[in-house]
């Protein structure tokens, strides 16, 4: 079960201002950049994003039920910003029930099992 969509609002309206400002450049944290499907404007979401080769994994600890999830899925390609560098991804899935979050870094499996984050995204990097 992900988190609330109350605490999610609560994030998007006043936390994600500053996040936004560290995400893509503490890891496990990046900066989705995608374009809204009906209205076109670009946006920035941070998120916990882990690499393994040229995939690249999301926690979606909202769940798959949000804008930038489903931006990106209708796009079939997006970019990511860490670590100082802009990185385009495509072809998005949605992997829905991965208890054991075998998708992340160990040292953050224990904290999105206490927070029942089982739902991920993954893309991989374009070139």
């Amino acid at each position: 079960m992900p988190l609330s969509d109350g605490l999610a609002r609560f994030n998007q309206r006043y936390l994600n201002r500053g996040m936004r400002l560290i995400a893509g450049r503490v890891p496990p944290l990046a900066i989705v950049v995608h374009t809204g499907r009906r209205s076109g404007h670009v946006y920035r979401t941070p998120v916990m994003a882990f690499r393994n080769g040229r995939t690249w994994a999301f926690a979606l600890t909202y769940g798959a039920d949000r804008d930038w999830v489903k931006n990106v899925m209708a796009a079939g390609r997006f970019e990511i910003e860490r670590g100082g560098r802009t990185i385009a991804l495509h072809d998005p899935r949605r992997v829905d029930g991965d208890p054991g979050r075998a998708l992340v870094a160990a040292y953050t499996r224990p904290i999105l099992a206490a927070l029942h984050v089982d739902q991920f995204l993954t893309a991989t990097e374009t070139g």
